[in-house]
């Protein structure tokens, strides 16, 4: 009986052809090949994956020993694709990046001590190795052409060139797309010397890993709560059920605090009787987590918050509140029932209540470690932010021991202005990031173009190229900047030349170019001045302007009078609209970052704090 053909349909989750496999969000997967021409057997395969597995499992254990993950931790198992047995694995870190970063430290350990393991690691932006490394990377390696490009290997970043291995039929040619996992196999296994190694790409690929391990001890965050002894106990049993509760109070909905809206204690898996005071360790983003919403105590948690009394004790209790409500909707909710910590709660509180367990005294909970840590770097002083993100923090030991973050998130934010400042001063750069988009993106129909289209090509991008003087001078004259001043500004800002001249443009061209903007420009400004908008404090000239009484010659020989007067009182009325709209795009930022921000930033200009609508 023939078989039906194939029509290569897939469930969407898994991708089909045209539409590729696409991670969940906050999602990190690895995979794990074995290649090696001596092993010529799957069952030598197999067995040689296990040992990495065994590997990574020993590694885990030695040094994530009590580490608190935020949704999953970092597994592997063995499976079978493409004919060929792998080790596969996927952590949903949630909010916690530092997660996402010990995967990779994990991965890039156990490559050191398996010379025939290559490793691929990706989330849900694709190859993100690339993106930290993207200041350092050649041309060519675009997103479009990475997938499945890039490995670690022996401790080391691997990425597969463009071009093919030679064979006696066949030229080496570039083979401009993305590769197959078996193209990708193949080449490894052909011709694994011809692989790229760059010092560069990979120190800044692995930057973030430069602190690690002890880095994984600086994503704690020990403190005193007041919660009831119940909880304290399950606590106790395994801390790290800690995050599933934060995330569960930190995502609630309306439907997820019903079972809080009970003024019967009995009603609760956790009530507020019987309350001790103990350290809980958490995650640095989930004790932030906690400390930043604002929640109102339910009503049965009302007399305990009442009777807390001073500010230290009243912390240790809201905190307290707040972890007992995340433990209250993690149980109660539906959803939640096939988790494994919940499982485990679950058969902890009855064996609680069946009296297998009992729950541990005054007296022991008082020899259980009572570790407080300072709260210190939830707090950001914005002089200290803004002496980091310039470099001027000096050598005075003294402040330094004061200083904005820890050591991780100043070399974090440097590295973060550094990258922007070469961004900025990068003459090849355009608009969009990247000039001679010809040479990057690479299409199987454009390899056999003529040298003539990629002259063009470039002309077209040196035509689209973005002058920052004539921009920042425009803005400037937008402002309420007389042409002189701006001129002078921008000519002291940038240091450089007020143009660019291009060999293709003409002087004359730019001329008429020029007068055209403007006459459109001055079309524009007598439609909206007869329309009111820029009319909010009319001056004579606007008043004319409006009536229609004046005309083009008494209007521009008003502009020359005024362009020679010291008197600058009524330029100012002119962009009131301006004004006001850019600090209400400023206020609407809510000090944030946005464009209004950014563009007065580049242009050198700070904009004062939103101190809301009495300061205004």
């Amino acid at each position: 009986m023939d078989k039906p053909p194939q029509d290569d349909f897939k469930w969407f989750g898994e991708g089909f052809n045209g539409f590729p496999k696409r991670l969940p969000e906050d999602c990190v997967e690895y995979v794990v090949y074995i290649v090696d021409s001596k092993l010529n057997s799957e069952t030598q395969v197999r067995s040689r994956l296990k040992e990495f597995q065994s590997a990574a499992i020993a590694l885990s254990k030695k040094l994530l020993k009590d580490y608190i993950w935020q949704r999953e931790s970092f597994a592997l198992e063995v499976q079978r694709e493409d004919a060929m047995p792998v080790l596969r694995g996927r952590t949903n870190f949630g909010d916690s990046v530092a997660d996402e970063w010990l995967v990779v430290y994990l991965l890039r350990e156990l490559s050191k001590e398996f010379s025939d393991a290559w490793i691929r690691v990706y989330d849900t932006d694709g190859e993100f190795l690339l993106i930290e490394a993207a200041n350092a990377l050649p041309r060519w390696l675009n997103p479009e052409i990475a997938e499945n490009r890039v490995w670690l290997h022996s401790g080391q970043l691997r990425v597969i060139p463009l071009q093919q291995p030679p064979t006696p039929a066949v030229k080496t040619v570039p083979v401009s797309r993305s590769l197959s996992i078996k193209e990708a196999i193949s080449f490894i296994s052909s011709s694994s010397s011809n692989l790229i190694h760059s010092p560069i790409v990979e120190e800044e690929a692995f930057y973030r890993l430069n602190s690690y391990p002890a880095q994984i001890l600086e994503t704690f965050h020990s403190a005193l709560i007041t919660i009831p002894r119940k909880l304290a106990f399950i606590l106790h049993a395994n801390p790290a059920y800690i995050s599933a509760a934060v995330e569960a109070f930190y995502l609630r909905d309306p439907i997820a605090l019903r079972p809080l809206q009970s003024n019967k204690p009995e009603d609760l898996k956790f009530p507020p009787t019987d309350l001790v005071t103990t350290s809980v360790k958490f995650t640095k983003v989930s004790y932030a987590q906690l400390k930043s919403q604002r929640f109102e105590s339910p009503a049965v948690w009302t007399n305990s918050m009442l009777n807390s009394g001073v500010e230290e004790v009243l912390n240790c209790a809201e905190i307290g509140m707040k972890v007992s409500c995340g433990f209250e909707m993690l149980v109660a909710d539906p959803h939640n029932q096939d988790k494994r910590a919940v499982r485990e709660i679950k058969l902890l509180l009855e064996d609680v209540e069946s009296g297998e367990e009992k729950l541990p005294s005054d007296d022991e909970i008082s020899e259980w470690a009572r570790k407080e840590d300072d709260e210190s770097w939830l707090d950001i002083d914005f002089a200290d932010f803004e002496n980091e993100l310039a470099g001027k923090k000096g050598g005075d030991a003294s402040r330094s021991a004061a200083s904005f973050g820890d050591k991780a998130a100043q070399q974090n934010l440097r590295k973060m202005v550094e990258r922007f400042e070469n961004f900025l001063n990068d003459d090849t750069a355009g608009a969009e990031g990247v000039e001679d988009l010809d040479e990057m993106d690479y299409d199987d129909e454009e390899d056999e173009e003529d040298d003539d289209s990629d002259a063009s090509t470039e002309s077209e991008d040196r035509d689209v190229s973005f002058d920052e003087a004539e921009f920042a001078k425009m803005m400037r004259e937008m402002m309420g900047m007389p042409p002189e001043e701006a001129e002078d500004a921008g000519a002291a800002a940038t240091g450089k030349d007020v143009a660019r001249v291009e060999d293709i443009d003409s002087t004359d061209e730019e001329v008429d170019e020029g007068d055209e903007i403007r006459k459109v420009m001055q079309r524009m400004e007598d439609e909206l001045n007869k329309a009111g908008a820029l009319n909010l404090d009319p001056t004579p000239r606007k008043v004319a302007a409006v009536k229609g009484t004046a005309t083009q010659e008494e209007r521009m020989a008003d502009l020359d009078s005024e362009d020679e007067s010291d008197n600058e009182d009524e330029d100012v009325d002119i962009d009131l609209n301006l004004a006001r709209n850019l600090l209400e795009s400023l206020k609407g930022q809510a000090g944030m970052t946005g464009p209004a921000g950014n563009m007065l930033s580049a242009m050198g200009l700070r904009f004062p704090r939103d101190e809301g609508e009495g300061d205004t």
